[in-house]
């Protein structure tokens, strides 16, 4: 389904090990997917099913035990790991469920960050630090600390930092799984937008079929393999 689209992520036959003790427990067992530009795409499965596993590795977070992975055409298992921080750093954003702002620097200055790896000037960054504030709708928290804003506020700060690089593609592990169904509501129509409105692909990880229903592509996983990958609209009944 995605051979129209150029893929931005792609693994082929990719398996991740992971040691407990003397004990070897497969995460990933020679998953092959792609993601293809301007897709939306959802990740569901059971706990330890594998599919945070896969969004860590396209994030260049892990790499691999085998297999192959290519993210922007290249392959990610040949880099070294400051050739992989600036791969990660230029063509993935990155939201995590707890946000991970950091709680003594303000919303503008939390969302410039990547861009100081970048080597990017002051004045620079704090340019394109408002502008992914005002794309997520808190144009007027600049200022603000992380203890002065709520969940949904501080999730679409998180939101805003994984913008601000201009990444082409935006993961989200769980993004909605520790706000209230107003607040989630609210930060998924911002990862709605950024998919329709700037055509960049979006690929998130979920336990509620609610969320999951709002992708155009269902990826499904159970003990570390890929068991459907379907196209689904609203009338898709996902499974929980």
């Amino acid at each position: 389904m995605t051979d129209k689209c150029v893929p931005v992520l792609e693994a082929y036959e990719v398996s991740r090990t992971y040691m407990l003790g003397k004990v070897e427990v497969p995460a990933l067992r020679s998953v092959s997917l792609r993601i293809g530009s301007g897709e939306y795409v959802a990740v569901t499965g059971p706990s330890g099913s594998g599919k945070s596993t896969l969004l860590n590795l396209f994030g260049c977070l892990d790499r691999p035990t085998s297999g192959m992975l290519r993210i922007d055409d290249r392959d990610v298992t040949t880099l070294s790991d400051t050739e992989l921080a600036r791969l990660r750093n230029r063509t993935i954003g990155f939201v995590f469920q707890s946000f991970h702002l950091l709680n003594r620097t303000t919303a503008i200055d939390n969302v410039a960050l990547p861009l100081v790896y970048r080597g990017t000037g002051r004045a620079e960054r704090r340019k394109r630090a408002k502008a992914a504030l005002e794309a997520v709708g808190l144009g007027h928290r600049f200022d603000h600390w992380p203890t002065q804003l709520s969940g949904g506020e501080q999730q679409r700060v998180a939101i805003a930092r994984a913008l601000v690089g201009d990444p082409q593609v935006l993961l989200a592990d769980e993004p909605t799984g520790n706000l209230d169904t107003h607040s989630g509501e609210e930060v998924m129509a911002v990862l709605d937008r950024l998919n329709t409105e700037r055509g960049m692909a979006v690929v998130l990880v979920t336990h509620d079929p609610d969320i999951a229903r709002r992708a155009r592509r269902l990826v499904r996983f159970r003990d570390g393999l890929v068991k459907s990958d379907t196209v689904v609209g609203p009338e898709t009944e996902v499974a929980r």
